[in-house]
């Protein structure tokens, strides 16, 4: 859906304010909807009273829109109640949280769940998503919060323990202890976050992963998996990584169907463990094993090495103890490496970031954060196979420092990760949003260029290959790939698949060693933003039909107002049938008059006037260049070239602003809005000159000037 400069600017502006302020990080999160824990918690404790969320009121409405909407019988009985009012002696986590505490109710998100289930296993990750300090006993208010990773910062989420039931059963996640809530709490912040528990429905399990991380995923189809993934999947349970897997099912119908194996299609599992044995019997080289969970709770592998096979009568009681080997159905279950190379087809791996733990120990990674969006008929290029609009992406310079310390290896390279991720598409389903196809591809910068941050033109694309790309263009939330390459500077061009799709996303780079990446934003500038005298000199005769006119209008004060300025202005250039215009606006008038009145008398003389018709005259030849066509309009793509010939050096964001303001539906920008824009850009640089009396680039205005400064322009 479009987006208003007001709206989301200003946003943008205050996130990168409290950023600099410190929060969003670990230890200072964002409020989520301006909640504050502490705050609501102490308000509860003074009134007596438990906490009611009224941003996820106890309603239908943040049950679902659809299947679990307004006019869907599921939801008629639902009863939302308080644990209190379930079971005696509600606990919030009971004997330390585990993977058992996670079953799945009547909701699609197995995936979720999955991902819940990898992180009971490390006590650092759990217990910084979910806070400790929380119960149903001590100073009890009906109030939770939990703590997840959103697009670069770290959101506290707050919500009431109102949970839905039916017949005084959990309806969604629960856990195995009935008196047990803290999972189903979890699911119910997480639904929060986006809008709703329906909006939970299908995903994968890395995207929850992340949420929990602030990580980023790889990807291994099993029938092209390196030969070492047992190697890498062990490291990464080393290191402290969350991994899951899942087996694919060709037929979406059949999603969710159990095999004679015991395994379910289209489900997502936890990997919860990867370890070797040595059974008495056998002669050669240990057994590899992998542990995984179903997040159902229920329903295992009955292959070799599940629960009651035989294989575990070949282990010494050391071992089965290592293994902390159970005959239970609770979900979880063995089964060797082999096996789950053949039966699953997909397994993902969350490596952590350097902020998600402390520990010395465990690997960490650098990473650099961008945010960025595209603008349709600005910034919405679509892939290399749309050359004309490609080039109009966002741009992001990448300087690889520092080559890998791998003494195996004599070949200089630097390894790293690129994670592009769009941004709110599943918060924003109940509005018909799906995710878009997005990938990226990454240039090599040439040596005569380093350091040079201005973006990269059409032609450079259109003569240059990629140095690397993504494997496939996806619509998938995040498009993640590994690559090496020599130390130098490169180009990274996010986008969507398509041209004028608009949307948010963030572009990270993870690697070993230190490397930087950043929006390539030119410098905000123009050339000669100051009106300067007209210089007398020989009249053309196009200036003598000017002057006559003019003084039929202005009369004998020989000024003229913004009313009698259109009426001069359109006689003339009604004329030039190549424009396609029928004239400027009285709006656009006014601007022009801001711009030239130098003695602020809000009319113009004849010397203002002749200065600004030379200023048509040579935006007018831009405007013809681009309108080659002869249409009356330009393409808002190419506005930005227009813009930048005219003498204006902006950044990627007022680029967007323009196009957003001044382009129509199907993203042209006629005569008129064209010299408006620049009217506007001109007085702008003008009026800020004017403030910025020490000539650093900064001024300081009070409320006042401000107004005064945006009403003039």
């Amino acid at each position: 859906m479009p987006y208003t400069p007001s709206g989301f600017f200003c946003d943008r502006l205050i996130r990168e304010r409290e950023r600099r302020d410190g929060e969003g990080s670990l230890n200072k999160p964002l409020r989520f909807n301006g909640q504050d824990y502490t705050v609501l918690r102490q308000e509860c404790a003074q009134r007596k009273s438990l906490f009611e969320d009224d941003s996820f009121p106890a309603t239908v409405e943040s049950l679902g829109f659809k299947e679990l909407g307004h006019k869907s019988n599921k939801v008629k009985n639902i009863v939302w109640k308080r644990p209190k009012e379930i079971c005696e002696n509600p606990q919030f986590i009971v004997g330390g949280a585990s993977r058992t505490d996670i079953c799945q109710g009547d909701l699609g998100d197995c995936w979720l769940l999955a991902a819940i289930a990898c992180l009971t296993l490390n006590e650092k990750l759990l217990y910084r998503v979910v806070p400790q300090e929380q119960s149903f006993s001590e100073s009890y208010g009906g109030i939770f919060h939990f703590q997840f990773w959103r697009y670069g910062d770290w959101v506290d989420v707050v919500i009431d323990d109102r949970i839905p039931t039916f017949n005084n059963q959990l309806v969604f996640t629960k856990s195995a202890e009935r008196n047990e809530f803290w999972s189903a709490l979890l699911e119910k912040a997480y639904a929060k976050l986006h809008g709703s528990y329906e909006a939970l429905k299908g995903g994968n399990t890395t995207e929850a992963m992340e949420d929990f991380t602030g990580g980023v995923t790889e990807f291994y189809e099993m029938k092209e998996a390196p030969k070492e993934l047992y190697k890498i999947m062990k490291k990464a349970l080393e290191r402290g990584s969350l991994m899951g897997c899942s087996i694919d099912s060709l037929v979406p119908a059949r999603f969710e169907t159990r095999t004679v194996t015991g395994l379910v299609k289209g489900h997502a599992y936890s990997v919860t463990a990867v370890e070797e044995c040595k059974p008495s019997h056998h002669k050669e080289s240990k057994v590899r094993l992998v542990r995984l969970r179903n997040p159902w709770g229920q329903v295992e592998w009955n292959g070799p090495w599940s629960d009651n096979s035989k294989e575990w009568t070949t282990l010494s009681k050391t071992e089965k103890e290592k293994l902390q080997h159970q005959s239970a159905e609770d979900g979880e279950f063995w089964m060797s490496f082999e096996d789950f190379k053949k039966n699953y087809t997909k397994i993902e791996i969350c490596n952590l970031t350097p902020d998600a733990l402390e520990d010395d120990k465990i690997h960490k990674w650098t990473v650099s954060v961008n945010e960025g969006r595209w603008v349709r008929g600005c910034s919405a290029g679509g892939c290399r196979n749309y050359p004309d609009t490609f080039w109009t992406n966002p741009q992001y310079r990448l300087r690889l420092l520092e080559e890998d310390d791998d003494p195996e290896d004599n070949e200089v390279g630097c390894t790293f990760v690129v994670a592009l991720m769009q941004k709110n598409r599943r918060k924003e389903r109940k509005m018909g949003a799906n995710l878009f196809t997005i990938g990226f591809a990454i240039y090599e910068v040439p040596k005569e260029m380093h350091g040079n941050k201005q973006h990269m033109q059409k032609d450079f694309f259109l003569f240059n290959s990629s140095k690397a790309r993504c494997k496939s263009y996806i619509n998938l939330r995040e498009v993640t790939q590994r690559f090496r390459l020599s130390p130098g500077e490169y180009v990274i061009v996010p986008s969507t698949y398509e041209p004028h799709q608009e949307g948010e996303f963030i572009l990270r780079v993870f690697s070993e060693k230190r490397n930087t990446s950043e929006e390539i934003e030119n410098r905000i500038e123009a050339d000669h933003p100051v009106p300067a005298p007209a210089s007398a000199g020989e009249e053309s005769e196009e200036d003598q039909q000017f002057r006559t006119i003019f003084q039929e209008i202005a009369g004998d004060d020989m000024e003229i107002t913004a009313n009698e300025l259109k009426n001069v202005l359109n006689r003339v250039i009604t004329k030039h049938k190549d424009l396609n215009t029928e004239g400027f606006s009285l709006e656009s008038c006014r601007s022009m008059i801001a711009l030239m009145d130098m003695d602020g008398t809000g009319r113009l003389n004849l010397q203002e006037f002749r200065h600004l018709w030379n200023k048509i005259k040579q935006w007018q030849g831009i405007f013809k260049h681009y309108n080659a066509d002869q249409s009356g309009s330009i393409n808002s793509y190419e506005m930005r070239n227009a813009v930048n010939d005219a003498g204006f050096r902006l950044n990627n964001q007022l680029y967007d602003i323009i196009t957003m303001r001044y382009a129509n539906e199907n993203m042209n920008i006629d005569f008129d809005s064209f010299i408006s824009c620049l009217v506007r850009l001109e007085a702008m640089f003008r009026a800020f000159q004017a403030f910025d009396q020490d000539g650093d680039g900064t001024i300081r205005l009070s409320v006042l000037e401000w107004l005064q400064l945006t009403m003039y322009a």
